[in-house]
């Protein structure tokens, strides 16, 4: 998921949140959790009444693992990251760690390198490079690309300013 807060006005920040695309809440993940564990466990109560006294232990095992491998998953999902664009910086911050990278941005290269299996896009500046959006889709990744380009010239735009010199220049 890819959000792009323009900047509002002159001197101020324009921010793109990056997100990874979830397809479960918290509640349907849970509802989910619930209901494959009451299949096992039912599973496991048949096996039981055919003679397999070990299988509503397992069961109940297996449940437990299923849920929290479910929950890490769903976890996994919260990362994120924000970058911030300004005439003097570019930073990028990496959620849920709270991880900055700064760039000036004046310097600042956003490069989309295309590779075997998917691009990659990176922030390159002063010999360092960042990958970002490594969890978007190639086609997600193109628009952040453009966009952040976009971005980066509008802040790196010189500034014009009307000077008055004292001389009147109507005729």
């Amino acid at each position: 998921m890819i959000v792009f807060k323009p900047a509002a006005g002159e001197g101020s920040c324009a921010t793109v949140w990056l997100r990874p695309n979830r397809a479960l809440s918290h509640r349907s993940l849970s509802r989910l959790a619930w209901g494959l564990a009451a299949v096992v466990v039912a599973t496991g109560l048949i096996g039981a009444h055919q003679g397999n006294v070990f299988a509503p232990l397992f069961a109940l095992i297996e449940a437990g693992v299923m849920a929290w491998l479910l929950g890490m998953v769903w976890r996994s999902g919260s990362r994120g990251e924000r970058i911030t664009v300004d005439a003097d910086l570019l930073d990028v911050e990496v959620l849920p760690g709270h991880r900055h990278t700064r760039f000036q941005s004046a310097w600042v290269r956003v490069l989309l390198a295309r590779g075997s299996d998917r691009n990659r896009l990176l922030l390159a500046s002063h010999g360092s490079e960042l990958e970002i959006g490594a969890f978007l889709a190639d086609e997600e990744r193109t628009e952040v690309w453009r966009k952040l380009g976009q971005m980066l010239a509008q802040a790196n735009a010189p500034r014009v300013q009307k000077v008055n010199d004292g001389s009147d220049d109507s005729i």
